[in-house]
């Protein structure tokens, strides 16, 4: 969930629920119409069908596909005969559980709602109406490294594909006046915005590498706020990694700030800075993988979801008024359905395939390429920013 808009006014064991992919069937069909696992031809039927070459008398089920099959269209001419397997972090409410929804509703999608809240996601899902053969729940907790590497593992025991892996949960903690930490003792935005999103990515880069599917992509959720081109970006606190400092110490505000630049701990800047890295860490993701993968790395910003769980540790005058200022006065007030909605085009659009994107959408609700700030477009930070990620999570 990616914070909208808000500077213009000053949150183990995996359960699955998916079809059983070894189930047999008691009963097929043919052109639609029902037959037991033995069925008997009239003779001369089966004698026209040994004419073809076909063996005639019993037709045996067949094991059962762990989803429906879809036939659908794809780019230069590839088709698949399964669904997608999509994994989207923080699906249990807001922005992640809207792109849930849209994406099962095309039929096309498994979704796995990857949440920190188990009965959480379980009653959000059913409470949007997603059937229950188009999603799955399973533990992740991006403010814990061994829940990341957990939860990969998990995943890969599975044994499904992966086709995308949308990258939205998020902690916006504007008011708080001290830092909290994660598990390792990271600053708790930073580390759960930014860090446990990139093992989590690095972690399931090969999966997404192995799919066969017409187009997989990795999407990360990017901010109106973490780019300082805007308005909202531009309002103080402005996101500003300087020179990666605090970053580099650990963010554990002992030897180090809790801040990426090394300055006073602030939580809005540091939601800011966060966002930030999200889409330096998308371009680098481009830089290194696209050419080799053929895997789409996109950032967007879906609109200002002014009503969204994200702002719920904001003060209560900003929850009340900020919905109607963007309604009635900026008019850029965007639905939760209408953003999970862009954000699900982003996900399994077949003409969003241009990678090292970052996506909007305009006031005719058309989607194009945005421009980057100069501090989220800055090649050499986004180079630096990944080695000492990589260092800091433990990928090198």
């Amino acid at each position: 969930m990616a914070l909208q808009a808000a500077s213009l006014l000053p949150p183990t064991i995996s359960i699955h629920k998916e079809a059983k992919s070894n189930a047999c069937l008691k009963e097929t069909t043919l052109f639609g119409v029902p037959f037991s696992t033995h069925f008997s031809f009239p003779l001369h039927l089966t004698q026209e069908l040994r004419k073809k070459g076909v063996a005639a008398g019993i037709v045996r089920a067949q094991t059962a596909a762990t989803t429906p099959a879809v036939d659908r269209a794809a780019p230069q001419g590839k088709k698949t005969l399964r669904k997608g397997t999509v994994i989207i972090t923080g699906a249990s409410s807001g922005l992640g559980l809207a792109t849930a929804k849209a994406l099962a509703e095309t039929g096309e999608w498994h979704v796995i709602m990857a949440c920190r809240n188990f009965l959480k996601a379980e009653k959000a899902a059913k409470s949007v109406g997603i059937t229950k053969e188009s999603y799955s729940v399973m533990h992740l907790d991006l403010a814990s490294l061994e829940s990341v590497r957990q939860f990969a593992d998990t995943f890969r025991r599975s044994g499904r594909p992966l086709d995308a892996l949308v990258c939205n949960a998020a902690v916006y903690l504007p008011t708080a006046k001290e830092p909290t930490y994660t598990a390792e003792g990271f600053e708790l935005t930073v580390g759960t915005n930014h860090l446990g999103h990139f093992l989590l990515a690095r972690l399931l880069l090969d999966d997404l590498k192995q799919s066969d599917y017409p187009y997989k992509r990795l999407i990360i959720v990017g901010s109106i706020t973490g780019n300082t081109n805007t308005l909202a970006g531009n309002v103080p606190p402005k996101a500003n990694l300087g020179d990666l400092r605090g970053l580099a110490g650990g963010l554990n505000g002992i030897q180090s700030s809790a801040m990426i630049d090394g300055g006073d701990f602030d939580g809005a800047k540091a939601y800011k800075d966060s966002k930030v890295c999200n889409m330096l860490t998308m371009q680098e993701f481009h830089r290194r993988y696209n050419e080799e993968t053929g895997i789409t790395f996109a950032s967007l910003y879906p609109g200002c979801i002014a009503t969204t769980g994200l702002f719920r540790e904001h003060i209560p005058l900003f929850r009340l008024l900020f919905p109607p200022f963007q309604k009635y006065i900026t008019k850029g007030y965007v639905s939760e359905e209408e953003a999970g909605g862009r954000l699900a085009q982003v996900v399994s659009d077949p003409s969003l395939t241009k990678s090292g994107v970052y996506w909007s959408w305009n006031k005719n609700s058309e989607s194009f390429e945005n421009q980057l700030s100069k501090e989220a477009s800055d090649a050499e930070k986004a180079r630096k920013l990944w080695e000492v990620s990589e260092k800091l999570v433990g990928l090198a």
